[in-house]
């Protein structure tokens, strides 16, 4: 018996990025720890989630596809044949070949999303390959994209704060995120914080793991961000509380920003916000005397019909509130431009004019009269993650598209498929990974040979553009120089607007040439007397849908006890959840965390965990926000009834 550790890093798409030690005997994992000696990144802490030290449950899963496979029934049985790869490659490149000859470029729809990937897998030579063919590029608007839009319309090229530096904070606002679910790493900064005498304030409908420790939580009825930080700045400005000097030296559009949140009284903000007044004035209060002064800032907010609105709004407080400049201040986004920029920079830019898809609406595209003829679905889920569920689902049956999937083991997406490639997990693959939690840089390692016949999404690639006659440029990682095993790329905390500034120095708070110029929240954004606002949030079982075939969160619709109780429900009752989209059946957790007039199912489950094979997503519509066409996860309204099926 031989016994060997392997340092590497983690790729899940989760922003911290751990360091990891993983014992192999003859070949196989044992374990998986966090590193805790030599060259790691300090974020881990020396302690990794759950579900990566589970990992093994999917590496060496009986639902682990070990060959190539065609399908030889229905779509959706899941009926295949194994065959070599040869085979399966030379019919993928054909049925390509075939579509781009008969119907053009634009008959192609490379599904690529490769969120928990290293930076070579999630940029590889796949991504090329469609590239320089002109195939449509499928947009990642489906999870942080109006995020990003609205970061670098306020703050363009500027670097997010340093999360190590939350300690030193005196106020820290976590507005629309929750670590205990992804993140973890951030707890320990926050009770830090804390112990420093530093007051945190959780802005978030739930009463959420992270919201326990704060001092300050903020339940806000779901899409009124916007609103609540537009309050808060009209009542800085109208105490004389604002920061004269940093908004006349580093903002731009001020002024405009701030004729937009005049309309807002305190009154008027908190009964469209579904909070007490008194509790928007305690967080006024805060901000307007609290330095240095740090936020935290989520991607929830961006997942309702007000995302871009909400986004811009609450950068823009930050910025006239002038929280920036001092160690302990400043917003903490994400960290990838800089951790990931170095082996970026290495990786071919093309150039071509391609038809751009919003990724939330490839459900209609596949199901409409023009669908493509060729999907390729690699590192992505699209029948439990996409929105609207049934009208995905109603594409992938469709007979007219000949799907391909690269997965490692046999999700409810690959059940569609024609043809199946088996995929490597993130320790059968030599890679570098990039944060968007912290500023590091660090080498995947290979831990073990890949299981059965599985491959790297760099290597597909390659195999079909040899078949295609398409050159690659995409470095492999073994021509990529990292040096070392990990590369730290800012020892020192950099502070915004000391250390770093956006380009030409300032915040921008009005863009006129933007397709939202100011926030323009939509209004009556609450619940009905009958409806409710459903959530569908993340939990600490799952990275999105990986590791539900093993570890599900539970499949139930939560509900406050007000809610249960104006509906005659207890909890276990079985309900149907529904609206103008679906019907979802599954049990009922009363439940204390919640809001009334907000219900949540949590996102990561699959067809299987329900009787109906629906899920959440099948009750929310693939309509867009309003800024760079973000998903809506948040926005749907439900009705929730005892099934009368089950007495």
């Amino acid at each position: 018996m031989t016994t060997h550790i392997v340092r590497t890093a983690c790729t899940l798409d989760c922003p911290d990025t751990c360091s990891l030690d993983v014992t192999v005997t003859d070949g196989v994992i044992t374990d998986i720890d966090a590193a805790k000696t030599g060259d790691v990144n300090s974020f881990t802490q020396g302690f990794i989630c759950q579900k990566v030290q589970m990992s093994t449950k999917r590496i060496y899963s009986p639902e682990r596809i070990m060959t190539p496979l065609i399908r030889n029934g229905k779509k959706g049985s899941g009926e295949f044949r194994a065959v070599s790869w040869d085979e399966a490659l030379d019919l993928v490149a054909s049925q390509i070949e075939s579509a781009i000859e008969t119907h053009g470029v634009n008959s192609i729809a490379p599904y690529l999303y490769n969120s928990s990937s290293g930076i070579i897998e999630a940029t590889s030579a796949t991504n090329e390959l469609f590239a320089r063919l002109g195939c449509p590029e499928i947009e990642h608007t489906i999870c942080a994209h109006t995020y990003g839009i609205a970061w670098q319309q306020v703050f363009p090229g500027l670097a997010s704060a340093d999360p190590q530096a939350i300690p030193f904070a005196k106020l820290l606002v976590v507005w629309g995120a929750n670590s205990t679910a992804s993140n973890s790493h951030l707890a320990p900064l926050i009770n830090e914080c804390k112990a420093n005498g530093g007051t945190v304030v959780v802005v978030d409908p739930r009463r959420t793991g992270i919201a326990d420790r704060a001092d300050v939580h903020v339940s806000l009825l779901p899409g009124t961000d916007a609103v609540f930080a537009m309050a808060i700045t009209a009542e800085l400005e109208r105490t004389g509380k604002l920061d004269a000097d940093f908004i006349s030296q580093h903002v731009y559009g001020a002024e405009e920003y701030l004729a937009k949140c005049r309309t807002w009284s305190l009154e008027l903000a908190a009964s469209e916000c579904g909070i007490d007044v008194a509790l928007l004035q305690q967080c006024i209060a805060l901000i307007a005397t609290s330095s240095p002064a740090m936020l935290r800032m989520g991607y929830d907010v961006e997942r309702g019909a007000n995302g871009g609105s909400g986004m811009l709004a609450i950068f823009s407080l930050w910025a006239v509130a002038g929280h920036f400049g001092k160690l302990g201040s400043g917003i903490v986004g994400s960290t990838s431009r800089a951790s990931s920029a170095r082996v970026a920079s290495l990786l071919p830019s093309i150039d071509t004019n391609r038809h751009k898809v919003n990724m939330n609406h490839v459900g209609r595209w596949l199901a409409g009269a023009d669908a493509p003829s060729v999907l390729v679905v690699q590192g992505a889920n699209p029948a439990v993650t996409a929105n609207d569920q049934q009208l995905m689902l109603a594409g992938l049956e469709n007979e007219a598209v000949f799907t391909v999937v690269h997965d490692q083991v046999m999700t409810d997406t690959a059940r569609y498929a024609d043809v199946i490639f088996p995929a490597t997990t993130q320790f059968e693959v030599d890679d570098a990974a990039g944060s968007y939690g912290s500023f590091v840089l660090q080498r995947v390692n290979k831990v073990i040979e890949p299981v059965g016949e599985s491959r790297s999404n760099d290597w597909v690639g390659r195999e079909l553009a040899a078949r295609l006659n398409v050159e690659i440029t995409t470095p492999r990682i073994a021509d990529v120089d990292l040096e070392q095993s990990t590369v730290v790329l800012n020892t020192e905390v950099s502070v915004q607007f000391l250390h770093t500034f956006p380009e030409g120095g300032k915040a921008v708070l009005h863009s006129p040439l933007s397709e939202l110029p100011l926030p323009a929240p939509q209004v009556g954004r609450g619940s009905t007397s009958e409806f409710m606002r459903l959530l569908t949030s993340a939990t600490s079982r799952t990275t999105n849908s990986m590791f539900a075939e093993f570890n599900a969160p539970k499949a139930a619709v939560s509900v406050h006890p007000i809610d249960a109780q104006l509906r005659g429900l207890a909890d276990g009752d079985t309900v149907v959840v529904h609206n103008e989209l679906a019907r979802v059946v599954l049990p009922v957790s009363v439940d204390t965390r919640m809001r009334p007039g907000v219900c949540e199912i949590p996102k990561g489950l699959w067809m299987r965990h329900t009787a109906s094979g629906l899920i959440s997503n099948a009750l929310i519509a693939d309509g867009v926000n309003d800024l760079g066409g973000g998903a809506c996860f948040n926005e749907a309204l439900v009705l929730i009834e005892k099934d009368p099926s089950h007495g």
